[in-house]
C-alpha cells in the first residue's frame, strides 16, 4: 500500500495524479471549457439571444416555429445574409461598403432585362448582372484607392449612384418576367435534399469565404491590413490592390443577391427589395464580433447574427407590429454593438475626461 502511495505521487513530483482530483469529470470539464473558448462568448452571447427570440415568438404565436415560417425567415435571411458575409470581408480589410443594397438592385435589373432582351436565356441574364455587380465593386475599389476617397463617402456616393442607374434602366418600374423559367423557378423554389436552394446558395458563399479568410495567405493578409495597414504596407503586402479585390468581391456577391432577389420576386427590382439592405448587413457584421475598426471577425458570428435579425424581424411581422419597427430595432442594435465594441476597447466616451 505504502509503495503504490509512492509512486503515484513522487510519478509526479510530489502532486497527486489528475485521476485523484476529478478524473474523467475534469477531463470533461476541460473539453466543454475548450469547446466553449472555441465557440466564443461573442457567438455564445448570440445563440442565447437567438434561442430566446425563438422561444418567445413561438409563445406568443405558435404558427411562428411551424416549418413553413422556418422557411420564409431562411429565404429573407438569405439575400441579407449574403451581404452580411461580403460585409464582414469589407470590414475585416479596414474599409466600408454601404453601397451593396444600390448594387443588389442593378444587378437584379440588369438580370432581368438582359433576360428578356435576348430571348428568355436565364444564363445570360445571370451573367449580366454578376458582370454589372464586378464593375460596381471595382469602381468602388478604384474611387478609393486612386481618388484617395474615405471607403464611408466613397460608398455613400455610390450608394446614391447605383440606385439612380438601376432607375435609369428600368425607368423606375420593375422590368422583366423570369417565373416562367426553370432556372429562375428553382432558384426560387427548388430544393436539393429537402433543403431550398436559396440556402445551399448561403451555405456554399459561407464556405467559401469562410476558407478564404481562415484557410489562405489572402485571408490572412486582409486581417493584416486590416488590423494595422502601416505594418502590413511594410510586410510588402499591396494594399491596393486588395482593396480592389475586396469591393470587387463585394460587387459579386452582391449581384449573387440580386439574381435571387429576381429569381424571388419574378422581376428585376431597381429598389423596392434592396434598400436598407445596406443597414442590415453592417448591423450583422457588428453584431457578430467584427471590429469597425479592421482586423478582427468572421463568418460564424456573422451567420448567427443575421439569423437573429431574420427571426426578430419575422416574429415583429407576424405579431402584426408596425414594420417601421423593424427599422428602429435594426437602428439600435448597430448602437448596441458598436458601443459593446468600445467598451471592450477601454476607449473614453467623447467629451469625457480621461
Amino acid at each position: 500500500m505504502s509503495d503504490g502511495t509512492a509512486d503515484s505521487t513522487t510519478a509526479t513530483g510530489g502532486t497527486p495524479a489528475a485521476t485523484d482530483q476529478g478524473g474523467p469529470a475534469a477531463g470533461r470539464g476541460q473539453r466543454i471549457g475548450s469547446l466553449l473558448g472555441s465557440v466564443g462568448g461573442q457567438n455564445l452571447s448570440l445563440i442565447g439571444a437567438l434561442v430566446l427570440v425563438l422561444a418567445l415568438f413561438g409563445w406568443l404565436n405558435p404558427a411562428y416555429l411551424t416549418w413553413a415560417n422556418i422557411k420564409v425567415i431562411g429565404d429573407a435571411v438569405t439575400i441579407s445574409g449574403l451581404l452580411a458575409l461580403v460585409q464582414t470581408v469589407v470590414i475585416i480589410c479596414g474599409a466600408l461598403d454601404i453601397s451593396v443594397g444600390s448594387q443588389v438592385g442593378v444587378a437584379s435589373v440588369v438580370c432581368a432585362m438582359v433576360f428578356t432582351s435576348t430571348g428568355g436565356s436565364a444564363l445570360l441574364g445571370i451573367a449580366a448582372a454578376l458582370g454589372a455587380g464586378l464593375l460596381a465593386g471595382l469602381l468602388n475599389g478604384a474611387v478609393i484607392v486612386f481618388g484617395r476617397v474615405n471607403p464611408v463617402i466613397a460608398t455613400l456616393a455610390t450608394l446614391a449612384a447605383y440606385k439612380g442607374v438601376a432607375q435609369l434602366l428600368s425607368k423606375g418600374a420593375a422590368q422583366g418576367y423570369v417565373s416562367n423559367d426553370d432556372v429562375f423557378v428553382f432558384l426560387a423554389n427548388g430544393s436539393i435534399a429537402g433543403i431550398p436552394v436559396l440556402l445551399w446558395v448561403l451555405a456554399v458563399v459561407t464556405l467559401a469565404i469562410h476558407l478564404l479568410l481562415k484557410s489562405t495567405d489572402i485571408g490572412r493578409n486582409i486581417y493584416a491590413i486590416g488590423g494595422n495597414d502601416t505594418a502590413a504596407r511594410l510586410a510588402g503586402i499591396n494594399i491596393n490592390k486588395y482593396l480592389i479585390a475586396v469591393y470587387g468581391l463585394a460587387g459579386v456577391v452582391a449581384a449573387v443577391a440580386g439574381v435571387l432577389l429576381t429569381a424571388r420576386t419574378g422581376f428585376g427590382h431597381p429598389v423596392s427589395g434592396s434598400e436598407g439592405l445596406e443597414l442590415k448587413a453592417i448591423t450583422a457584421a457588428a453584431l457578430g464580433g467584427c471590429l469597425l475598426a479592421g482586423g478582427k471577425g468572421g463568418v460564424g458570428g456573422t451567420l448567427l447574427a443575421i439569423t437573429l435579425l431574420g427571426a426578430l424581424d419575422n416574429g415583429l411581422t407576424v405579431q402584426g407590429v408596425n414594420p417601421f419597427w423593424q427599422n428602429v430595432a435594426q437602428g439600435a442594435l448597430l448602437v448596441v454593438a458598436v458601443v459593446i465594441q468600445k467598451r471592450r476597447a477601454g476607449e473614453r466616451a467623447v467629451g469625457l475626461p480621461t
